[in-house]
Formats: structure tokens, C-alpha cells, sequence
């Protein structure tokens, strides 16, 4: 606190309340009384300025304090001006300085009654047109700006997660709408300042003649017209000192809460808004009409309709102008100049459409491929754990005419010819196998099942038949999700993890400081997620992660044995997404002398993992296949539970062979998981009936 006072400038707002309150308690010399109250009227006018020329209302979001302290000053030079006119003022006008005495006798023309007038005439205006019109834009403007927060939070909360906003953007965004909230809610209180300045004023006048009057008289000799000449006088024209600024600070006030926001100042928006020629062709022609009455000053009304119609033509012309495009530069181009952008493509995933296909991202036809790709990215988003890169979709001159292919990082991972006119109608397994459905036969390209391409009159007739049936756009969503869902690891990368860190910093700061930068860096956290994406890990609760990870980095720095520990902290989670919290485990496991026989077999000289026969690989991998396969489709997932050595190489094994079998090591599973041993892999002569399901207590 002591260190922000020493910077220059941090004294001079407790200076000035300082000298505030002075004002009210010390009495200063008339010299400085007009000093102060040339002060408050270049202040008035500033703050009217600034408030005219801010773009949006929260360019001047310092206006509720400004206008707190400028009330406060305002206020204090009408006790230090009371003290002058109630002290010095039976010496005459110049005794309470040169400003109160010109309003008194130049504004006003000596006569107090007139001033008098004026001075109420401007606090009706003030108090009951500027002020309370003001107030009640605050507190509608507050209330509305407190209701719609909930709403633009979500609406930032899901641009973010489609990937239309950066993290710096979102917080960006959150802070500009808490900001707004706060200023309106300000604004709502500060427009009571006004209003209070206003009535005080009020007061302050009536003290001033009334005390004025009897001093005049009582203390100093003074008739009472000689009195109420000099005292009241001076009155009307310290209020008219103060109400002058305090009604260019309520103009300000209504200004500012009246404003939308635009790119141009107020003075540019109101200008370029009356700019249309048609505003001005009537107000010329009904100035002409009343000019034309023989009972109006046509001197009057005839110039006004010709300047109105000077302004009209003006206008019409400076249109006229502007319609008329401007010439086309043609830019040389250098034939033998090569960009950066001609030869590179920085988008990670991209999905190129054959020319007969470009019609589904046309906006003009609702672009349905563009809607369907963007829900496929959010739901992927949503499924990973972290904002997937934006997909581009452009057309390719290399594909047939109705074919697409899905490209990541450079390398095709799928496509497909499809027919755009046309509805796909494909067998799950429930489709009547005596249908008549009449069609172009083809494959699923995302699961291979076997399918028809129909007419959409057909659509019903199919949904009958047990069909299932989805629009092109639909078949090439479901195969960019189903291509890509398998590969979350390819789509994260430092820029995704460094976002996924400063999520959780904002919670949890120390939790990230422990790990990250040191000891793991941005590069190693990124390959520690891609193992755990790998494995099937979700990294949408980053917390339990992280907090696994604190207790791993005690132990070691080492990638593979981080990996291993981590996943070891997350066993509940692990075991969590094969079955419910009550339900037995169903487990395989491999026989002894197998499991040995990999783990003391070759190892990868790079990486240390045991390295499988391939013989043997392919023996395992048809095994457990067939157990699934045997359950059928409606049995609970099963997990293969290996040493923690082996669990690397069969994870790697399974997945491409029996991808629906997870694979933990013995010290992933939780000591109070109940299993059920349904095979041991490997066995000489396996009999279920000596396997019973059991218990296991790690």
C-alpha cells in the first residue's frame, strides 16, 4: 500500500478531499473563492465533454466516482461562499469576490427578484426534467443489465466451448459484463448525488437570504432595503454560480446513461443519423407551408424552409456521390513471389468436399454440413475435455464430384462418396430382412454397415422397414466424429493444455504452480495427456489429474513412470467408466506362466516395454476378441488385469484388436472394487466352474 503511495500522482485524490474539507471549515480569502469557482465550472464542462465523446458508456467508466467528487466540490465552495456573504457582505457585491458579484449584477441585471426567477426556472429543469429522466434510464438500465448477466455469461461460457473465443478473449468478455453491471449499478446511486446537489442548493439559498437579511439589518445598521439589495443579491448569485455547473453535470449524467454504443462519438452519431436527405425534404416543405400563412413572420419561416432545403439538396448530392463506386486498384502482382500462406495450411483439420458437395456449406441454401461439423466439434470438446482446434472445410479439384475425405494434420484419415439428394438408409441389425425398400446399395462409412441410398419420399417407408435413415450431411458428421473420436490425442496440442492450465489456475492456483512450469514443463504436460487421451482417459476434470499428478512428481520426473502413477491415483475414475459403483468387475486375467513369459521376454531397447511375439500377440488379441464376442452385445464391458510391467504392451495390443476390452494394472484397481474372474487367458485347461466369482482385496 505504502509502495502504490509513492507513485506520482496516488496523493492527489486524498490531497483533494483534504482540501475539501478545508473548504467547508477554513474560511479563505475571496481571491481564492473565484479561483475555485473558475475550477468547478472548467470541471463541469470537462466531465460533458468526456461523457459527449465517449464511444460507449464504459469508455467513461470512472463517471460515478467523478461525479461524487465533483458534487463534494461543489458542495464545499457553497459553505466557503455562505461563510464570505454572510461575513463580508453588508461591504457590498465585490466582498464575496468578482464571479458572485458579475452573476448578481451582470446575469441577472442587479434585480434579485429576476435572478430569483431564473435560479428556479433552472432547478425545475434540473430537478424535475434532467435529473429525474436520468435516474430512472439508471436504475431501468441497472435492473435490465442485472437480469441479462446470467444470460451473456452462458452465452460467453458457450462461444468458448464452441471455439469461437480464446481464454483471454472469454476472460476479456466476462470482465467488460461485470464491469457493465457495476457501472449501471453505480450510475443508479450517483444519480442521487444530482438530485441531492439540487435540493441542497435550494436550501442553501433560503439560509443565505434569510440570514443574510436579519445579519444585514441586526449586525450591521442596514435598512431593509439596503439589506435584502446587497444580501439577497449576493445570494441569487452565489446558487446561480453552483446550479450552472451542477446542471451541466446533470446533462453529463443523462448523456452517459442514454447512450448506445457505437464507433463514433455522440456528436458523429447524431450527426451521421440526421444525414438522411429524406429527414430534411419535409421539415422544409411544412416550414414553406406555415411561411405562407399571412399571419406568420415570413421572415422568419421563408429563410428557415430555404436552409432546411439548401440542407436537403446538400445532402442528396453528397448520397449521390458516394453510390458511385470507387475505381478498382489493380494490384501488381509479382509473378515469382511465393507467400508463406500459398504453400502452408495452419488448420489441423480439415475436410475437403468434391464440387458436387460445395452446395452443403453454401449459406444461401442454410449450409447444413457447416451446423452439423460445428455440433461435432462441441460435442468432442465436451467429450475430451478441452476446446478441439476449428475444422476447415473447402473443396478439393482431386476428389470425384460427390466424394469427401477427412484430413488430419495432412494425412487422409477417411472419405467416402455420398449423394447429396438423396437419404441414407442403413441396417443396424434391425432391419426387416424381407423389406422392399428400393435403393443404390453402398456401406456405412462410418461402422461399415451395410446401407441404401433412397429418395426422401422413401424416408417413412424405410423408418418402417427398421431402417435407419439420416441426410448426407448427417453421414459425414458422424464419420468426421466417429474418425476423430478415436484420436484425441492428435488434436491436443501446447496451445490446448497451456488453456487447460490457466482454467485451472483461476481456482486453484497453487495446485498448478506445484507442477507446472517446474517441474514439468508445457512440452512434457502435453505428452503426459496425450498418454492419458491415449489410454482412454478424459481430461474434462482436470483437478483430480493435477492432484495425482502433485503427488507423482515427489516420486519421479520420468514420462512412462508418471504416466503409471497418475493413472494409479485415478483407479476409481478408471474403473468408474467400465462399471457402475455396485456392480462386480468383470475380469480378465492372463495365466502365470504367460504373463511371465511376456514380462522377462524382449524388451523395446528405446523404450524398456516388454515387446510381444507376434505370434503370440495374435493368439491373445483372438482370445479375448472371441470372450467378448461370446457375451454379446448386451454384457457388461470386461478389463483385462495384467502386472503393471505388461499393462503398456497389452493396452497397445488390445486396442488394436479388442478395442472394447480396457486393460489396468493390479495397482489401478481400488482394494474395495468387488471383481468377477470370468476367464484366465492363457490357461492349459480352463474350467469356469473353478473360477467362482470372488472378491479381491488389494
Amino acid at each position: 500500500m505504502f509502495k502504490r503511495f509513492g507513485q506520482p500522482g496516488a496523493l492527489a485524490l486524498p490531497g483533494g478531499i483534504l482540501i475539501l474539507i478545508a473548504l467547508m471549515i477554513m474560511p479563505i480569502p475571496s481571491f481564492l473563492l473565484d479561483g475555485f469557482f473558475v475550477l468547478n465550472i472548467a470541471l463541469s464542462v470537462a466531465i460533458l465533454m468526456a461523457a459527449m465523446n465517449a464511444l460507449k458508456p464504459l469508455d467513461f467508466s470512472s463517471f460515478p466516482s467523478v461525479l461524487l467528487f465533483a458534487t463534494l466540490l461543489r458542495l464545499a465552495l457553497n459553505v466557503a461562499s455562505t461563510r464570505i456573504v454572510l461575513v463580508n457582505g453588508h461591504e457590498g457585491g465585490a466582498a464575496a469576490g468578482h464571479v458572485i458579484e458579475s452573476f448578481g449584477e451582470f446575469l441577472i441585471g442587479g434585480n434579485f427578484a429576476v435572478g430569483l426567477f431564473v435560479f428556479m426556472i433552472l432547478m425545475i429543469i434540473n430537478l424535475m426534467v434532467v435529473t429525474k429522466g436520468a435516474g430512472r434510464v439508471s436504475e431501468v438500465s441497472a435492473r435490465f443489465t442485472l437480469d441479462a448477466l446470467p444470460g451473456k455469461q452462458m452465452a460467453i461460457d458457450a462461444d468458448l466451448a464452441a471455439g469461437l473465443l480464446t481464454a483471454d478473449e472469454a476472460k476479456a468478455r466476462r470482465r467488460e459484463v461485470a464491469t457493465e453491471a457495476d457501472f449501471y449499478g453505480s450510475m443508479d446511486g450517483a444519480s442521487k448525488f444530482v438530485k441531492g446537489d439540487a435540493v441542497a442548493a435550494l436550501l442553501i439559498l433560503g439560509v443565505n437570504i434569510i440570514a443574510g437579511f436579519c445579519l444585514g439589518m441586526l449586525s450591521h445598521g442596514l435598512t431593509a432595503q439596503e439589506s435584502a439589495s446587497r444580501y439577497i443579491t449576493l445570494a441569487v448569485g452565489d446558487a446561480l454560480v453552483a446550479q450552472v455547473p451542477s446542471l451541466l453535470l446533470s446533462i453529463a449524467a443523462a448523456v452517459i446513461v442514454t447512450r448506445v454504443s457505437d464507433t463514433r462519438d455522440l456528436a458523429g452519431q447524431i450527426g451521421g443519423q440526421f444525414a438522411a436527405p429524406g429527414t430534411w425534404l419535409p421539415v422544409a416543405v411544412i416550414l414553406g407551408v406555415i411561411g405562407m400563412i399571412p399571419a406568420m413572420p415570413q421572415m422568419v419561416f421563408l429563410p428557415a424552409a430555404a436552409m432546411a432545403g439548401w440542407i436537403w439538396w446538400s445532402l442528396r448530392k453528397r448520397e449521390a456521390r458516394l453510390a458511385v463506386p470507387p475505381p478498382v486498384v489493380v494490384e501488381q502482382v509479382d509473378p515469382a513471389k511465393i507467400t508463406l500462406e500459398e504453400v502452408s495450411d495452419h488448420t489441423l483439420v480439415t475436410i475437403e468436399l468434391g464440387y458436387g458437395l460445395v452446395h452443403l456449406v453454401d449459406e444461401k441454401r442454410g449450409a447444413p454440413l457447416v451446423a452439423r461439423i460445428t455440433g461435432v466439434r462441441k460435442q468432442l470438446s465436451q467429450s475430451f475435455g478441452f476446446v478441439v482446434p476449428q475444422f476447415r472445410v473447402r473443396d478439393s479439384l482431386d476428389l470425384m464430384p460427390d466424394a469427401y475425405r477427412i484430413v488430419l494434420g495432412g494425412v487422409a484419415l477417411g472419405g467416402a462418396s455420398i449423394q447429396a439428394a438423396k437419404v441414407l438408409a442403413i441396417d443396424a441389425g434391425e432391419a426387416n430382412p424381407q423389406h422392399s425398400l428400393r435403393g443404390d446399395a453402398t456401406t456405412d462409412p462410418s461402422f461399415g454397415c451395410p446401407a441404401l441410398w433412397i429418395e426422401p419420399g422413401q424416408r417413412d417407408h424405410a423408418i418402417a422397414e427398421g431402417f435407419l435413415t439420416v441426410d448426407a450431411s448427417t453421414v459425414v458428421a458422424t464419420h468426421l466424429n466417429q474418425v476423430l473420436g478415436e484420436r484425441p490425442q492428435a488434436l491436443l496440442g501446447p496451445d490446448e493444455v497451456r488453456a487447460i492450465l490457466d482454467g485451472v489456475r483461476e481456482r486453484a492456483p497453487g495446485l498448478v504452480e506445484t507442477v507446472h512450469p517446474a517441474p514439468i514443463t508445457l512440452g512434457a504436460m502435453t505428452r503426459l495427456f496425450h498418454a492419458l487421451l491415449e489410454d482412454g482417459v478424459s481430461i474434462a476434470h482436470p483437478l483430480p489429474i493435477l492432484s495425482a499428478l502433485v503427488e507423482a512428481v515427489l516420486q519421479t520426473t520420468d514420462h512412462d513412470k508418471l504416466v503409471d502413477l497418475v493413472r494409479a491415483s485415478l483407479g476409481g475414475l478408471l474403473v468408474s467408466r467400465i462399471c457402475g459403483p455396485s456392480e462386480r468387475l468383470a475380469v480378465l486375467t492372463l495365466d502365470g506362466g504367460l504373463e511371465g513369459m511376456i514380462v522377462g521376454g524382449m524388451h523395446d531397447p528405446v523404450t524398456g516395454q516388454p515387446v510381444i511375439e507376434p505370434d503370440l500377440a495374435r493368439s491373445i488379441g483372438e482370445r479375448i476378441a472371441a470372450i467378448i464376442a461370446e457375451r454379446g452385445p448386451g454384457a457388461q464391458p470386461v478389463a483385462l488385469i495384467v502386472q503393471p510391467r505388461a499393462r503398456r504392451a497389452l493396452a497397445a495390443l488390445l486396442r488394436q484388436r479388442a478395442p472394447q476390452c480396457a486393460v489396468l494394472s493390479i495397482s489401478e484397481l481400488p482394494p474395495s472394487q468387488p471383481i468377477e474372474v470370468i476367464e484366465v487367458v492363457g490357461a492349459a485347461h480352463p474350467d469356469p466352474t473353478a473360477l467362482p466369482p470372488q472378491d479381491l482385496a488389494a
